[in-house]
């Protein structure tokens, strides 16, 4: 197995250094306070050519895949943008261009991913539902027949980037769970305006990831055009997933730049800071050891994070590999971060020093957009071969 980058690789990694170093820690506490999107460094990474990288390119994208995504991600929230970072992706290269580069029709091909490709439209994904959180095959959003169309009706939850989108993906079912046998039938994907009659939503108010909105959304009956069908009518479960596994991957590479973020800020404090007859307090073990071990686990989430992307780009099975860099990423992180604050003392817990709100954003994704204890039941099922228990 060859780890070196290819140069475009490397050239890729170097523009995302610098696109990310014009919108620094001190950028990012702005619009965090002032719970805002981040449009000008979104509008920045897609006149880089960063945000469609994976995307045709015949549709305005680079033609390249998810080991570039990765790469670009991660280095990216090294920057200052840290976890959340990865959910910008997660929104528009992921919820937008996957699904439609993957599986739409080559009118909404046309329609749609130029304009994801140069930051004119938002995307988001509306999948979470009060009763069906990680079980999805339990969901109960309904689009019934009408006419050639559908009338869509139904409660989402946790729904990222509404307020900031233009178009949603909507996975609902087309078939009720009553009438189908096999949970996995009766799914289906569109993608509608969110701008729309009887499609309504409303904030929630959480711990952090501030920069994007999450909401609760409502349906009550929204008409669905014929051409707003994404995929297969009814069978759009596996294609489903493959958007969801390509969404594990940014979020590990978002991860893995927050922990990389936070040491870096822990190691520099380290090397000065002097407390006891000039000695900087980098020298003792007990700040070394622990920034030492989330660096070594931050290595190791990286490297499987990087063959899930491979085996991507291969049209390889993947599931495996993004789901294990996911739960070691966020552990990671959240242990990097944690220490790093340790490092610091009190400075740590004080917002200028950016690490409270790493803090806060990462510690969503110990438990979104799968919880550890929904990775560790896949990983006991589908690689050791253990019975399913749910």
């Amino acid at each position: 197995m060859n780890f070196d980058l290819t140069d475009e690789q490397r050239m890729i990694c170097d523009t995302a250094d610098r696109v990310g170093a014009d919108f620094g820690p001190d950028y990012w506490l702005q619009k965090d306070r002032a719970k805002s999107f981040p449009q000008e460094l979104w509008q920045a990474i897609c006149d880089a050519g960063l945000c469609g990288v994976a995307l045709p390119e015949e549709h305005g994208g680079s033609g390249l895949g998810m080991q570039e995504m990765a790469l670009i991600v991660e280095h990216l929230a090294a920057t200052g943008g840290g976890a959340t970072l990865g959910q910008l992706f997660m929104i528009n290269p992921i919820f937008g261009g996957v699904s439609l580069s993957r599986f739409g029709s080559e009118r909404q091909k046309a329609a749609m991913l130029p304009a994801l490709v140069a930051g004119r439209m938002n995307f988001c994904m509306a999948l979470t539902e009060p009763d069906a959180g990680s079980n999805t095959l339990e969901l109960r959003s309904f689009a019934r027949a009408d006419g050639d169309g559908w009338r869509l009706s139904g409660q989402k939850i946790w729904i990222t980037g509404v307020k900031e989108g233009h178009k949603m993906l909507v996975v609902a079912r087309t078939k009720k769970i009553e009438e189908v046998s096999r949970r996995t039938e009766g799914l289906t994907m569109f993608m509608i305006d969110i701008d729309r009659p009887g499609l309504t939503y409303a904030p929630i108010e959480k711990l952090g990831t501030n920069t994007l909105s999450s909401c609760s959304v409502f349906f009550d009956d929204v008409r669905i055009e014929p051409h707003e069908l994404v995929g297969t009518l009814h069978g759009g479960w596996f294609e489903l997933l493959e958007v969801l596994n390509t969404e594990r991957i940014v979020t590990t590479a978002a991860l893995i730049g927050a922990g990389n973020l936070a040491i870096r800020q822990a190691v520099e404090y380290a090397n000065v800071r002097k407390v006891f007859r000039g000695t900087p307090i980098g020298a003792y073990q007990g700040v070394q050891f622990p920034l030492a071990q989330a660096h070594a686990e931050l290595e190791t989430a990286r490297l499987m994070n990087l063959k899930a992307a491979w085996l991507c780009d291969q049209g390889r099975p993947y599931g495996s590999e993004a789901n294990t860099a996911k739960l070691i990423a966020a552990q990671a992180a959240m242990y990097a971060i944690e220490h790093a604050m340790q490092t610091l003392g009190g400075m740590g817990y004080a917002r200028e020093s950016h690490l409270e709100r790493l803090w806060r954003d990462a510690r969503l994704f110990k438990f979104a957009p799968v919880a550890e204890e929904m990775v560790l039941n896949f990983i006991a099922t589908h690689d050791l071969g253990l019975p399913r228990g749910y």
